[in-house]
């Protein structure tokens, strides 16, 4: 059977605010318009093969483990049937990178999966909302494609390397060292480098009810930082920590030896670099383990996730 399905899973975010002036790029409110209507605001996708749901409608900052899971749930009903070409999300920019590790995580989809998202509402005076969403319809039908990856401002980046790195420019994601996947131009992709790995057969893992997953914070090392965080980590039930430190892997002693005492209580710690490009460069005699190239915030869903296991 031909694949020519895409899916679109709206979850709200700023590609679905409204604001009360089209000029407010700013003063806007999240999750406004459901995905029914931002598809049927592009009049090129009418009449193309299209299924939609709403699984949220939320401002990606509030994003919770309960949509992660129904997400993902929905990715994998979807993604199993034959006719099913490609999945796209529309998404909040705020923790777009958090959801896509994830996903890329758990599902590692044979198939692509597609997040795209807007940095102005769909009210503005000339919102990206449309042509991100146009451009990662694109993606999605792609033959070949595969993983999931983030497309925003005509760039295509791996769930493993995309980060938002401005606050408000239209090009807010970068990919880092690892550079982006490729480019959305006029409806064709221009490919740089391999789509995400995809296993042959790849089930998704039976993950527990969200208030089961293990807790894992995020502790940062800077000037003048104590032990207090870490010990009110601990006291709230903390199974496992990622430190952003400062430069490669290095910890303010203080700090360093609250996460030494709470590795020894059995707390799993993992060290990330809070410098924005970069990965921590582990030495032989670390007694940290590092994040593996990953950044503070997917650093703490692999532990999550390998603490589930």
């Amino acid at each position: 059977m031909s694949l020519r399905k895409i899916v679109v899973l709206g979850t709200g975010g700023t590609i679905a605010g409204t604001a009360a002036s089209a000029e407010d790029n700013l003063g806007y409110t999240a999750a406004q318009i459901g995905v029914d209507r931002l598809l049927a605001a592009i009049p090129s996708l009418q009449g193309q093969q299209i299924e939609s749901e709403q699984v949220a409608q939320i401002d990606s900052k509030d994003m919770d483990f309960e949509i992660w899971l129904r997400l993902a749930q929905r990715c994998a009903h979807w993604l199993a049937q034959e006719d099913t070409q490609g999945i796209v999300i529309t998404h909040g920019t705020d923790t777009l990178e958090e959801t896509a590790f994830f996903l890329q995580a758990v599902l590692s989809p044979g198939k692509p999966v597609v997040l795209t998202c807007a940095m102005r509402p769909a009210t503005a005076l000339v919102p990206d909302g449309p042509q991100n969403l146009l451009d990662a319809m694109a993606v999605a039908r792609t033959p070949g494609a595969q993983g999931v990856v983030a497309v925003c401002a005509g760039k295509i980046h791996s769930a493993l390397d995309v980060q938002k790195v401005h606050p408000y420019r239209l090009d807010a994601f970068s990919s880092g060292d690892a550079g982006v996947l490729g480019f959305v131009e006029e409806g064709a992709v221009r490919l740089l480098r391999a789509w995400p790995d995809a296993p042959a057969i790849k089930s998704p893992p039976a993950l527990s009810a969200p208030h089961q997953w293990p807790r894992v914070d995020i502790v940062m090392s800077y000037a003048g930082v104590d032990a207090s965080g870490v010990r009110a980590m601990i006291a709230q039930g903390a199974a496992g920590m990622v430190v952003a430190c400062t430069g490669n892997g290095t910890l303010h002693h203080d700090l360093e030896a609250a996460l030494l005492e709470a590795q020894a209580q059995g707390v799993q710690v993992v060290r990330a670099t809070r410098c924005a490009e970069g990965r921590v460069l582990p030495g032989v005699a670390d007694a940290l383990p590092d994040a593996r190239g990953l950044s503070p915030v997917k650093a703490r869903i692999a532990l999550m996730l390998a603490l589930m296991t």
